[in-house]
C-alpha cells in the first residue's frame, strides 16, 4: 500500500505544477502557500535574436527528474521571452554521461547551433572534447570545474550560489524544529534532520551543510544525519534512504536528489520536508515546507545574447540572489512554523546587504571540525588528476564558497553532521 501511495504521489507531482516562482496550488481547508519571498525576475530581452540562431540543450534525464525539469522550465521560459521558435531551440533528453553526450553535442553543433549547453556534472569531459572538436561553437556546461583552467576559449562553466537558497530553506526547517520542541513533540536533543544525498561530491556536501547551518542559525540543538544513494535520480533508493533516516530518528527531511522518492516517504510518514528544484506542495500538502532552486534563465539569456552580439561568454560564471539565479518557492503556511516568511525575508535582506555569510567561521560554536573552530582550509579549486588542495578558502571570517570557482568546493564534514554511509 505504501509503495502504491508513493507512486501515486509521483504521478501527481509529474502532472502537477513544477514552477518554483509562485503558489503551486490552493488548499481550501487551510492557508496554503505564500507568495515566493525570492521569485525569479521577469526576462526582458536586450537584443533581437536573428531567425537563423539556434541553441541546443543536453539533459541527463527528462521532466520526470526535478533537476532536469528545472533546466527545461528555464529553457522554455527564455525561449518564450526571447520569441524563439521550436526550430531555434533543440532539446536532447535522457543523454547519459558517456560518449552519448559527445555525440549529441557534435550533432547539435553540426545542425547549426551557435551554443550547446549540457546540464550534468558527468557531461563535462565530453563537452570539453566537443568544444575542442568544434571551435566555432560555444559549449556551456552546468556544475563543471574545468573551464577556468582548461584554456579552451569556447568552453564555459556556470553555477549559482545555491548554498544561499539552501540556507534560507534551512531557516524554515529550523523554525519548524523549534515549533516541534515548543509543542512537546520532540525534546531539543531529538531535533534531528535527515538528508538524502546523491554522492559525496563537494556540491552535495556544500548543499547539505548550508541547509544544516540555516537550521542551526535558529535552532542551536539541531543535528543532521545523511544517507547517500550513489545516484542523482533513483526513486526507490531515495525513498528507501528517507525511510531509513526516519527510522534512525530524523523528524524533518531535506534532499539533494532528483526524484519524488524522499518527499513521498515524508508524506507517508508525516515528516516535514524541505524539497529541492521544485515545490512538492501539490503532491505533499501535509509535509512540504519550502523549496529552493537555481534559476537558470538568467544564464541562458546571457549565453544566447552574448553569442548573438559576438561577445565573450565568461569562462566560469556564477549567479546569485542579485542576478535572480537563486529562487525560493512559497512557504506552506499549513505546515511551516509561524514567522517563517518574516525570518526568510530578513535573511534575504542581509544577503543583499552583504552582511550574512553562509559558511561564517567567525561565529562561536557555529562551524567546528572535531571541536575546533575553522580558521584555515586549503580547498581543491583548480581541479587536477590528484585533486590537490591548492587555494586558501577562508577569508574575512568565512569560507568563500564559489568565489574562486563557480562550482562548489566546500567538502568538509563539520560537527553536528553524521554520514550514515559514505562509499559514494
Amino acid at each position: 500500500m505504501k509503495k502504491f501511495l508513493a507512486l501515486f504521489l509521483v504521478a501527481v507531482m509529474t502532472l502537477g505544477c513544477m514552477t518554483m516562482f509562485a503558489s503551486c496550488g490552493d488548499n481550501t481547508d487551510g492557508k496554503g502557500m505564500t507568495e515566493s519571498p525570492l521569485p525569479a525576475p521577469e526576462i526582458k530581452g536586450t537584443v533581437e535574436i536573428p531567425a537563423e540562431f539556434k541553441i541546443g540543450f543536453i539533459f541527463l534525464h527528462d521532466e520526470n527528474s526535478t533537476y532536469d525539469a528545472n533546466f527545461i522550465n528555464a529553457a522554455n521560459a527564455v525561449k518564450k521571452a526571447l520569441n524563439l521558435s521550436d526550430d531555434q531551440v533543440i532539446m536532447k533528453k535522457n543523454i547519459a554521461e558517456s560518449d552519448d553526450c559527445y555525440n549529441a553535442a557534435i550533432e547539435l553543433a553540426d545542425k547549426g547551433c551557435k551554443v550547446v549547453f549540457a546540464d550534468s556534472f558527468g557531461h563535462e569531459s565530453f563537452m570539453l572534447q566537443a568544444a575542442q572538436a568544434r571551435p566555432d561553437t560555444e559549449f556551456c556546461h552546468a556544475t563543471g570545474t574545468l573551464a577556468h583552467t582548461a584554456g579552451v576559449p569556447n568552453y564555459h562553466n556556470a553555477f549559482a550560489n545555491i548554498y544561499e537558497g539552501r540556507y534560507l530553506a534551512g531557516i524554515v526547517a529550523g523554525l519548524k524544529l523549534n515549533e516541534m520542541i515548543e509543542n512537546g513533540t520532540i525534546t531539543a536533543d531529538k531535533a534531528v534532520m535527515g538528508y538524502v544525498g546523491a554522492f559525496t561530491y563537494a556540491e552535495v556536501i556544500s548543499g547539505l551543510t548550508s541547509t544544516y547551518l540555516g537550521a542551526k542559525s535558529v535552532c542551536p540543538s539541531v543535528t543532521m544525519k545523511v544517507q547517500f544513494t550513489g545516484s542523482w535520480y533513483a526513486e526507490d533508493l531515495e525513498q528507501e534512504a528517507a525511510t531509513a533516516l526516519i527510522n534512525a530518528g530524523a523528524v524533518l527531511m531535506s534532499q539533494h536528489a532528483d526524484s519524488m522518492g524522499a518527499p513521498s516517504a515524508c508524506e507517508i510518514a508525516g515528516v516535514p520536508d524541505v524539497s529541492y528544484n521544485g515545490s512538492t506542495f501539490d503532491a505533499c500538502p501535509e509535509t512540504f515546507l519550502v523549496s529552493s532552486a537555481i534559476n537558470w534563465a538568467p544564464y541562458f539569456q546571457l549565453i544566447i545574447e552574448s553569442a548573438v552580439k559576438g561577445e565573450a561568454i565568461p569562462a566560469d560564471w556564477c549567479g546569485g540572489i542579485k542576478e535572480g539565479s537563486v529562487v525560493l518557492s512559497g512557504i506552506n503556511e499549513d505546515a511551516a512554523a509561524e514567522g517563517s516568511l518574516k525570518a526568510v525575508e530578513d535573511a534575504i535582506a542581509e544577503f543583499k546587504a552583504g552582511t550574512l555569510h553562509v559558511f561564517d567561521t567567525s561565529k562561536d560554536n557555529f562551524i567546528t571540525v572535531n571541536g575546533q573552530k575553522l580558521t584555515t582550509y586549503m580547498a581543491d579549486v583548480n581541479t587536477d588528476a590528484n585533486y590537490e588542495k591548492d587555494t586558501e578558502a577562508i577569508k574575512n571570517g568565512y569560507f568563500a564558497e564559489s568565489e574562486y570557482r563557480s562550482a562548489p568546493y566546500f567538502d568538509l564534514t563539520i560537527d553536528g553532521i553524521e554520514f550514515l554511509n559514505s562509499k559514494f
